[in-house]
């Protein structure tokens, strides 16, 4: 949604991603490879899933909550999803979200045909155009910003399903990446800046669409190239084509990608995401070092970073925290006294490692500080004489509107407090963040240029690269800001 949820977990930290998307056309078992890719970007969503078939006469279609395993690992599921065409959808909402409902893929039938929808991102005039369509008569299903893209395509008066498509992109602003199957045709389209990624691979000589690389990796296919932002292509019998719907823009995809959301085996835009965070740890050091005996990561997407770090400081890497891997959601314990214990059950310290040890700390990055703060006393806890905390990116100063489930920005630490206030909430020795032309010199993307930065930093920034135009008007409109969370309630 273009606003920040209200009902966002407390005593989670880390900033979500919407959602992963995947598609193949003419393969044999088509469901269950897709359920494969997905199982693969299950880190992109986690609280629900679905996969839509279709056979040649008719679309199939089912959506879960839970994770993928648990939803698509029946030997049947061919049986329940026939077909040589499917898309699919991995899922990430708050509390206020997640209904069945609301669970991609969309689906509806048209005068044309049906047609199955795949979404990844948000739609910054999403408020807009569902108060316009509902003003013209459009009875919606669910609270997504998913479909009013489905209600747009419904509504033109193009002849062609393709020609349909655009119209709807023409109408669209934000950052997305959309997957959607037709009677004949596999669709995917990137937004206009690339903010959202999306991938062509092949297998077996046929096409497939996916959210990041490593999920081409786990169906054994071979990896083609990037959609171009502002790209759509369409697969079918006849090939693959190529369009371009949109005015000619500069890329600007997600920086954030390689900070934190996608997996570290997976190639981003050309780079590989584990070598990113390598070189930001390796550049963090460079530009905050501090003595001490050992660098320690907060797992899991802080592991490339510290090696990159201990690597550059000479420093030994080690593993002081540990993961658990079987955790649910720490907010479902019934008191707070319980709940505090959540870090616990994610993160356990290695005491052999860190008693009596000066501890460098190093995080992807610090939201608002709660968990931080858990994890650095969890440390001290263990044995630790120093805490010296690192975050591999610069400091959180703005909310994010394309599909990325932040806080509004009265509750980051950054926004509110100074590097001095914030080690003090924190309780560390020492704080110190990566800076925003480190992060770009770790991209290998050289100095970041004010008036064309290259990729989507806004988090970092406040540089939007498109206009926020449900933002605006709730700015100006406490009563849309009203209406926005008493639909989002009561679905």
């Amino acid at each position: 949604m273009p606003l920040a949820h209200p009902w966002r977990d407390p005593d989670d930290d880390r900033p979500r991603l919407e959602c992963g998307v995947f598609g193949v056309f003419s393969v044999e078992q088509a469901s269950a490879v897709t359920a494969l890719g997905l199982h693969a970007l299950q880190h992109r969503g986690q609280e629900a899933c679905g996969i839509a078939s279709f056979d040649g006469q008719r679309f199939h279609y089912e959506k879960h909550m839970g994770h993928v395993g648990d939803a698509f690992a029946g030997a049947d599921l061919v049986d329940r999803l026939p077909g040589a065409s499917a898309i699919g959808h991995t899922r990430y909402s708050t509390a206020g979200g997640s209904f069945i409902r609301n669970v991609q893929p969309m689906f509806a039938d048209l005068e044309a045909g049906g047609i199955a929808l795949a979404h990844n991102g948000n739609l910054t005039n999403f408020l807009t155009l569902r108060e316009r369509l509902v003003s013209e008569g459009a009875i919606f299903q669910s609270t997504s910003d998913s479909e009013v893209i489905l209600h747009l395509i419904a509504r033109s008066r193009k002849a062609r399903v393709v020609d349909r498509f655009i119209d709807a992109l023409a109408q669209i602003e934000g950052g997305y990446a959309l997957v959607a199957l037709t009677n004949k045709k596999l669709i995917g389209v990137r937004d206009p800046l690339g903010i959202r990624p999306l991938v062509l691979g092949e297998l077996d000589g046929k096409p497939v669409l996916a959210s990041e690389t490593c999920a081409l990796d786990m169906i054994g296919a071979r990896f083609v190239r990037d959609i171009e932002h502002g790209e759509m292509v369409v697969c079918s019998d006849k090939g693959i084509q190529s369009m371009r719907p949109f005015p000619a823009a500069q890329a600007r995809p997600c920086v954030f990608e390689y900070v934190y959301f996608a997996r570290p085996d997976s190639v981003v835009n050309g780079r590989s995401v584990y070598q990113v965070r390598k070189r930001m740890g390796r550049r963090l050091f460079e530009e905050k070092p501090t003595p001490a005996d050992v660098v320690v990561p907060v797992p899991d997407s802080g592991v490339p970073a510290a090696l990159g770090y201990a690597q550059a400081s000479g420093l030994a890497f080690e593993m002081g925290i540990i993961r658990n891997h079987y955790v649910g959601r720490t907010f479902i314990q019934p008191t707070q006294g319980v709940r505090e214990l959540g870090v616990r059950m994610k993160h356990s310290p290695n005491r052999a490692v860190l008693e009596g040890k000066r501890v460098v700390l190093i995080d992807d990055s610090i939201v608002r500080g709660t968990t931080s703060l858990k994890i650095v006393r969890m440390v001290r806890e263990a044995g630790a004489t120093e805490v010296h905390l690192r975050s591999a990116s610069p400091p959180i100063m703005y909310p994010d509107f394309y599909g990325i489930d932040m806080p509004d920005r009265d509750k980051l630490l950054a926004a509110r407090h100074s590097l001095e206030e914030m080690a003090s909430f924190l309780e560390v020795d020492s704080l110190g963040f990566l800076s925003v032309e480190g992060l770009y010199w770790a991209m290998d993307a050289g100095q970041r240029d004010a008036e064309r930065p290259q990729f989507t930093d806004h988090y970092f920034t406040g540089d939007y690269p498109t206009r926020l135009l449900d933002r605006e008007i709730a700015e100006g409109r406490n009563d849309l800001v009203e209406r926005q969370l008493s639909f989002l309630v009561s679905a």
